[in-house]
């Protein structure tokens, strides 16, 4: 396994691993650990290139640090990638891998599941690192965080809601999903159970299909949903898709959803104002899974009760 690190003004810690006999390459970057170790998700993507993965992984992990800061968790921000297609590039050797890969850090980053991973896959890690989250319940630890992210999106909708339209009933409001993954798919239930319409799209057309079976949604097509006429458009795959192209398109008053970095540049949520939209910042509103996994590091232990009611305070955070 070869380790180098990568110097990039901004952030405290950079590292690139390759290790020829399990296939892994991956990323880590430390942004920030002024109050506390660093602390985000293991992403796995067919990215292009390194370049590709390396954009990502800082932005990343610099948004993790806001996130953490905001939810007042106690914790830095930090976050890994992992170069290859989770559908037909995982492996045990993989994982173990990327473990030792993690706690070389000496638990200045700790990890968690994220796009293209599981908590599976954090099981596996387990075997190499202490310094992961988010395993199984029954292994004392606090779960699959997605249905966590997903009722922080739900609460911080609710605010929306009520600071655009003066209520924060979601009867009869439409709501257009881009992307039914694990927070997509908690999302949709919540906001179906809440009365909501839905407008769905996922680069899986099953995924998407299946989905809308289930909460009654309308199936639309990945690169038209970005651009439905809707109540709220919920980004909730991957970042950037607001930007200097999209951003004319919109047909919504409020954008709140669980991707991060969903803004290319920071300027372009001064022109989401200009145009009368009401942004909810990804890293407010999306900050649920990172608050709970962020309890099961506290001296105490993970508490449930705890973890639901911090990530309800979403809502009051965004009302501010």
């Amino acid at each position: 396994m070869k380790i180098e690190t990568i110097a990039r003004e901004g952030y405290e810690h950079i590292a690139r691993c390759e290790d020829p006999e399990s296939g892994l390459r991956a990323l880590i970057s430390i942004h920030d650990t002024t109050l506390g170790p660093a602390l985000g998700g293991m992403r796995m993507w067919p990215y292009a290139s390194w370049d590709d993965a390396l954009f990502d992984v800082l932005r990343l992990s610099k948004g993790m640090t806001y996130k953490s800061a905001v939810a007042d968790t106690g914790l830095g921000g930090g976050k890994s990638v992992i170069l290859g297609n989770p559908k037909t590039d995982k492996s045990a050797k993989l994982f173990e891998a990327m473990g030792s890969f993690v706690d070389s850090m000496g638990g200045r980053y700790i990890t968690a599941e994220d796009v293209g991973t599981s908590v599976e896959d954090m099981v596996i890690l387990k075997r190499k690192t202490k310094w992961v989250t988010g395993l199984p319940h029954e292994m004392g630890s606090s779960g699959d965080p997605s249905p966590w992210t997903a009722l922080g999106v739900f609460r911080g909708m609710k605010a929306c809601l009520e600071e655009v339209f003066g209520s924060g009933d979601f009867k009869g409001k439409t709501v257009a999903i881009q992307g039914c993954g694990h927070v997509g798919m908690y999302l949709a239930r919540h906001l179906h159970e809440a009365g909501a319409k839905l407008f769905l799209a996922d680069i899986s057309e099953d995924r998407a299909k299946s989905l809308a079976d289930e909460t009654g949604g309308q199936v639309m097509d990945p690169s038209e949903i970005l651009f439905a006429e809707c109540d709220i458009m919920a980004p909730c795959a991957l970042g950037a898709v607001l930007n200097d192209d999209t951003l004319p398109k919109l047909r919504t008053p409020i954008i709140a959803g669980a991707a991060n970095n969903v803004l290319l540049r920071e300027e372009h949520g001064l022109k989401l104002k200009e145009a009368g939209i009401l942004y909810a910042p990804d890293y407010v509103i999306n900050a649920g899974g990172i608050i709970n996994v962020s309890i099961e590091v506290e001296p105490s232990g993970y508490d449930e009760a705890r973890a639901r009611a911090k990530v309800e305070n979403i809502y009051i955070a965004l009302k501010r």
